[in-house]
């Protein structure tokens, strides 16, 4: 039986890995500084199906702090995973001065141990959440210190395979939506949860096109990463391969919550050094046989029918 290490596994992307990794019937290692006290609970909350409840109860959850390098050494010692699915971080894109240095320690400090500790033990893959905001030839500032720790945590996973032969694959992965989204800061879940109150959403000029990717096809292309050979060091793009502006999504969403009153854009300020950011799907399919399959509207329309039923509850 395959054994699987997830961190980051109450997070967004991570639960819904975990919902499918469960079902899949692997051994499931969870790491999270705050495991679920009730799990039946949790894999409610992460839309589990019932079927699969069992299973669930079944993770296996460590507490561990991945800054630390020696208890994330006696993790992956004690796990020895075949393969681990690093989606443990801060993700916030916010350019503000007091998040520099959290946005180091949890970013680039974590990722930087795990690849040092899976390097020392010979434990299995590594596939490192990347992003698309990473700076690149073309624009090498980065656009927030998130941007910065991923670009540096991708470089230092290709001096580790190069050098030291870790077998790391990096997913860069577009803006993620879908159900379950806990963090209603994020534009989806908050444009959908404040349409849904009859109130206005408070929005920047809202211009800025974006890759926007549906969840699951997010964790599809994950698990292809980590199983597809001849991929080691090298980097994955995770996205939908087309760009739409936040004004188009919000329009969209007003379509699918005709309730929703007008937005207000220009509420908030843009952020300084936001670009245009297009995932290389063409690339990702030639390299491991991926794409995905949930087109923007029919992913918009699973979110605001999960948010809708519970909304209120």
């Amino acid at each position: 039986m395959e054994k699987v290490l997830v961190t980051g596994a109450r997070g967004f992307i991570g639960s819904q890995l975990c919902k499918r990794l469960a079902a899949s019937g692997v051994e499931l290692h969870a790491v999270s500084r705050q495991p679920p006290a009730d799990v039946p609970a949790w894999w409610r909350s992460i839309g589990g199906d019932e079927g699969y409840a069992r299973r669930a109860t079944a993770i296996r959850w460590w507490n561990v702090d991945l800054i630390d390098l020696q208890a994330t050494r006696e993790l992956i010692r004690t796990v020895q995973p075949d393969t681990t699915y690093h989606l443990a971080g801060l993700a916030t894109s916010t350019g503000s001065f007091e998040m520099v240095l959290p946005i180091l320690q949890n970013n680039f400090l974590t990722a930087f141990n795990l690849l040092m500790v899976t390097c020392e033990s010979g434990a299995g893959r590594i596939v490192l959440a990347g992003s698309v905001e990473e700076p690149d030839s073309p624009n090498p500032i980065p656009c927030s210190p998130y941007a910065a720790a991923k670009g540096a945590t991708s470089a230092f996973a290709r001096m580790f395979e190069a050098l030291y032969q870790t077998e790391v694959v990096i997913a860069k992965i577009a803006m993620v939506y879908g159900p379950a989204q806990a963090d209603l800061t994020k534009l989806v879940p908050y444009v959908i949860t404040t349409f849904l109150r009859g109130e206005r959403a408070k929005l920047s000029s809202s211009v800025r096109p974006v890759d926007w990717i549906y969840v699951d096809d997010v964790v599809d292309g994950l698990m292809v990463c980590a199983h597809t050979s001849g991929v080691r060091g090298r980097t994955i793009d995770v996205g939908w391969g087309k760009v739409c502006t936040i004004r188009e999504i919000v329009r969209r969403l007003r379509e699918l919550i005709p309730e929703a009153p007008e937005p207000l854009f220009g509420a908030v300020p843009d952020r300084p050094l936001e670009r245009v950011l297009k995932a290389d799907v063409a690339a990702s399919c030639k390299l491991i046989g991926w794409n995905p399959s949930t087109t923007l509207q029919e992913g918009l329309r699973r979110t605001v029918e999960w948010y809708r039923s519970r909304a209120g509850a």
